[in-house]
This record gives structure tokens, C-alpha cells and sequence, in this order.
């Protein structure tokens, strides 16, 4: 993969995370982990393109669909686990 492609899915992973971000909201820290799990996400929906052979939408050597369902999926998932409060109950 060339440094272009590499860089082109940077910017379309931190494209959707900075979206996630408005929709879902958060202060900084919570932008810089939406941008990290949605790098995460692309990169993860793209290599399982290329490993099970199946394409969404490519653009040259990119798979940007299955990129962007897999960043969709971590944020989703990052997001709800960021979010759960530990019960600080104590039971004894």
C-alpha cells in the first residue's frame, strides 16, 4: 500500500470519527478517543476486506466501505463502553 492510500484512509477514518464526534458529542479527550477507534475501525474493516475478499466500495487499493462500517462498528462499540458508570455500591 502506498503512502497516499495510507494517508487517504486517514483522513476518511478521522473524517468519520470527527462526525461521530458531532452527533454524539464529548469534550477533547473523548475526540481524540473517537478519532483513535475510528482509525482503529477503518483499519480493521479494510483488512478484513482484503483477508475475506469481499469489496464494498474501493477507490483504488482502499476498500472505503467495509473502512468505514468497521470504523462505525468500534465507534459504536467504544462509545458504549466508554460511557458504563462502575457502581461504587459496596456489598459487604
Amino acid at each position: 500500500m502506498t503512502i497516499p492510500a495510507i494517508l487517504f484512509g486517514l483522513v476518511v477514518a478521522f473524517l468519520a470519527g470527527a462526525l461521530f464526534h458531532v452527533l454524539r458529542g464529548g469534550g477533547g479527550w473523548r475526540l481524540l478517543l473517537n478519532l483513535a477507534l475510528s482509525t482503529l475501525g477503518f483499519v480493521l474493516g479494510h483488512a478484513s476486506a482484503v483477508v475475506f475478499g469481499f469489496v464494498l466500495y474501493q477507490f483504488g487499493v482502499l476498500d472505503i466501505g467495509s473502512g468505514v462500517v468497521g470504523s462505525l462498528v468500534v465507534l459504536l462499540v467504544g462509545d458504549w463502553l466508554s460511557r458504563i458508570r462502575p457502581d461504587n455500591k459496596s456489598s459487604v
